[in-house]
C-alpha cells in the first residue's frame, strides 16, 4: 500500500496541460447544450450565464455609443466552468484532479435538469474522496466553489463540508474542532437537518481500493436511512492492472465494489450479511449526451443508480 500511495498518476482529462507542473493550475470546461435537447429549459435554468457572456463583450465605439454585440445562437448554448486543480498527484491526493467519471456524472446531471423536473428543489449530498491527508482538498472545493460562484448562484447554496468514511466512531458528521482551520469545514445543525432531507446523493471516482470501497458502504448505511428516502449515483472509471493473485488482467476494486451490489431483478446471496443489501442499475450512457466538451469517454466509465434494498430496515 505504501508503494501505491507514493505512486504518481495522471487523469486522461490533463492530457494537454502543461507538462511537469506542479501545484494548481486552473482550466476552464465548456458546458454546451447538444443540438438534440430542446434549448427552453437550458434558457430558464442558466439565463444569468448567458446575460454575463453578453454582459462581458459591451464596448463603446468612436463617438462614445454603446455597441450592442449581437448574440450568436451559441452564446444562448453555452458556458463555461473554471475548474482549479493538480495535474498529476500521488493515489492519496487524487481527489486534487479532474477524472472522466466526474465529467461523466456531470453530463447526467446537467441531462436531467435541462429533459426533467426531476432534480427541481431538492436538497443533495455529494460524496467526495480523497481527502484523508488534511484540509487541501477541501480548500481546493472551497476554491472551485468561489471561483464559480458567479455561474449557479440561482440554483442554490453549496456548501464545502468534513465527511468522513474511514471512521466509523464518532458519527461521520462532526459538529466543530479544534483547529480554526477544521472548523471552516464542520456541519452546523442546520445543515445536519438539510442531509437528512436530501434525497439524492452523487459520487464519482470513489472506487479505486477496496478500503475505500469498504468505507462507502459503510457510511452508505447510515446515511440512507436518515430522513428523506435516498438514491445515489455513482460513476466509475474501470482502472486495469496485472492481478498477481489472479493472474489475469483485472479491474481495481471493480469486482470488490459489485459484491456489495445486487442489480434489479437479481436473486443472489450476500457475502456480508452485516451490510445491508443495496439494489443497483448500470445508467446505459447513451442515454444521455455530452454536455461537458474537453473529455472523450471511452469505454470504461460506468454510472449506477444506488438504493437501499426495500427489505432492509
Amino acid at each position: 500500500m505504501d508503494g501505491e500511495d507514493s505512486s504518481e498518476v495522471m487523469s486522461e482529462v490533463h492530457v494537454g496541460c502543461p507538462p511537469h507542473s506542479s501545484g494548481p493550475h486552473i482550466s476552464r470546461f465548456t458546458i454546451s447544450l447538444p443540438p438534440e435537447v430542446e434549448p427552453s429549459r437550458y434558457n430558464e435554468l442558466f439565463e444569468a450565464e448567458a446575460a454575463a457572456s453578453v454582459r462581458e463583450v459591451l464596448t463603446l465605439d468612436d463617438d462614445g455609443d454603446l455597441v450592442l454585440p449581437r448574440r450568436s445562437k451559441q452564446s444562448t448554448r453555452c458556458f463555461n466552468v473554471t475548474i482549479q486543480h493538480n495535474i498529476t498527484s500521488l493515489i492519496p491526493s487524487v481527489g486534487l484532479q479532474v477524472w472522466k467519471a466526474e465529467l461523466v456524472l456531470a453530463d447526467f446531471v446537467m441531462h436531467k435538469m435541462c429533459t426533467s423536473s426531476d432534480f427541481n428543489g431538492i436538497i443533495s449530498l455529494e460524496l467526495g474522496a480523497g481527502t484523508d491527508h488534511g484540509n487541501y482538498i477541501l480548500d481546493n472545493c472551497a476554491k472551485n466553489v468561489q471561483l464559480n460562484s458567479g455561474v449557479f448562484s440561482h440554483q442554490g447554496s453549496v456548501h464545502v463540508r468534513d465527511l468522513n468514511w474511514m471512521n466509523p466512531w464518532p458519527p461521520i458528521f462532526s459538529l466543530g474542532n479544534s483547529s480554526a482551520s477544521q472548523e471552516r469545514y464542520s456541519w452546523n445543525s442546520s445543515e445536519l437537518k438539510e442531509v437528512q432531507r436530501a434525497s439524492v446523493l452523487l459520487a464519482a471516482d470513489v472506487i479505486y481500493s477496496d478500503d475505500l470501497t469498504d468505507a462507502l458502504f459503510h457510511t452508505l448505511k447510515r446515511l440512507m436511512p436518515l430522513g428523506s428516502k435516498k438514491v445515489l449515483y455513482l460513476a466509475l472509471e474501470k482502472r486495469y492492472n496485472f492481478s498477481l493473485n489472479d493472474l489475469d488482467v483485472v479491474a481495481n476494486g471493480y469486482s470488490h465494489f459489485r459484491s456489495y451490489i445486487m442489480e434489479e431483478g437479481e436473486h443472489r446471496r450476500f457475502e456480508r450479511e452485516s451490510f445491508p443489501a443495496f439494489v443497483g442499475k448500470c445508467i446505459d450512457l447513451n442515454e444521455f449526451p455530452q454536455y461537458v466538451r474537453e473529455y472523450d469517454r471511452g469505454n470504461d466509465v460506468e454510472l449506477w443508480q444506488i438504493k437501499r434494498s426495500e427489505n432492509e430496515s
